[in-house]
């Protein structure tokens, strides 16, 4: 009997397939983020998602081909949201460099969306959801593959990109110069934080969760970081 019984669908409407498929992702996720590529085997990937093992080749190819799927679930995780807010910040950012839009993007409207961008990204990452994935993708910071490569051209580099943007208007230079590159990548550095180091964060924080009180302290951290961007001349001609 085929393993893909398209006329078999779950309460949510998946095909038996699509849940299959679900379950193997969802499984990797936890053992590909614990174990890395390496450690896991393909027995135990099919024993965590409670499959047959012969599940991994026939939707995947292999072992390879999870890994893939694994970073694609977790860049479209990332996009559904995170990526609405970015998608219309990064437009908002594109208008004010087209020729003929001029700047228009003054800087107070600029750090209102970069507060907005950096709010929305730790929303995210605070949440339980996002602490499997960061096990994945620090892997993949560490020793990059193609993993890497499809996590940060369909979300990383559009959030970086949208920053820098932002971070440009603000102190009117140019968004691809190194000086602004290095500003994005250490103001969204401060929000990861809080995800790749959540462990020294809580210990040092004293806190046992991040609920509602401790995402408002967050948010008013950043909103600081963001009202402290000044040009790089007014930091050379402050006393």
């Amino acid at each position: 009997m085929s393993m893909a019984n398209t006329a078999q669908f779950d309460a949510r409407g998946r095909s038996r397939g699509e849940d299959v498929r679900l379950k193997l992702i969802e499984a990797a996720i936890e053992i590909f983020g614990r174990h890395g590529f390496e450690g896991a085997s393909t027995r135990a990937l099919s024993q965590r998602a409670g499959v047959n093992q012969q599940a991994i080749p026939y939707y995947f190819g292999g072992k390879s081909g999870l890994y893939l799927a694994v970073a694609d679930h977790i860049a479209e995780r990332l996009k559904a949201l995170i990526g609405p807010v970015g998608a219309r910040i990064g437009l908002r950012v594109a208008a004010d460099h087209t020729p003929k839009a001029g700047k228009t993007l003054e800087a107070a409207e600029a750090r209102a969306l970069l507060i907005e961008l950096l709010e929305t990204m730790a929303g995210v990452l605070v949440n339980e959801e996002a602490a499997s994935w960061a096990r994945f993708i620090v892997r993949e910071q560490m020793e990059p593959t193609e993993a890497f490569e499809r996590i940060y051209e369909k979300i990383m580099a559009r959030l970086i990109e949208a920053a820098r943007g932002l971070i440009a208007a603000i102190v009117r230079e140019d968004p691809s110069s190194e000086a602004v590159r290095l500003r994005a990548v250490a103001l969204i550095g401060q929000i990861l934080v809080f995800r790749v180091a959540h462990a020294a964060v809580m210990r040092q924080l004293g806190w046992q969760k991040i609920g509602p009180r401790e995402l408002d302290a967050i948010h008013t951290v950043i909103r600081r970081a963001v009202g402290a961007i000044t040009p790089a001349n007014a930091l050379m001609s402050a006393p």
